[in-house]
């Protein structure tokens, strides 16, 4: 049913995403499915790589580890911007149709009465693309 699956990855707080990443592996291994990390970052130096191109190659050595540990094919995406906080829904929107998405596996918080104000990265994505898209609580 699903050909590629699709997850965002930040580096820079991946026990915070485990969930994520471990329902994404069973799905790929459930489908046969390619699993695509995607990462948002910044041109300026940050936390995790000093250049997009440095923040690429920490990408893909976490996706082949995750290949090593969970079977199934990967692949890497970066994706730079000026501002990735205010960016990211965009560039995700955008990065699901650039990798040919059918399926999105992203983590979420439980819902709060400041959603009304600021929504959650999953519900935008969501509402501005045809694939599925399945969130994970923690």
């Amino acid at each position: 049913m699903y050909r590629k699956i699709m997850i965002p990855v930040d580096l820079a707080h991946l026990d915070l995403i485990e969930p994520a990443l471990a329902q994404a592996a069973d799905l790929a291994r459930h489908y046969g499915a390619e699993v695509c990390y995607v990462g948002v970052t910044a041109n300026t130096p940050g936390s995790v790589a000093r250049t997009p191109a440095e923040y690429q190659q920490k990408l893909e050595v976490f996706a082949n580890q995750q290949a090593k540990v969970h079977g199934q094919p990967v692949s890497a995406k970066t994706i730079s911007s000026p501002d990735p906080i205010a960016d990211l829904d965009d560039e995700l929107i955008r990065a699901i149709d650039d990798v040919g998405a059918d399926l999105v596996v992203m983590p979420t918080h439980p819902p709060k009465h400041l959603d009304v104000i600021m929504p959650s990265h999953g519900g935008k994505v969501a509402t501005h693309t045809k694939a599925s898209i399945f969130l994970i609580r923690p």
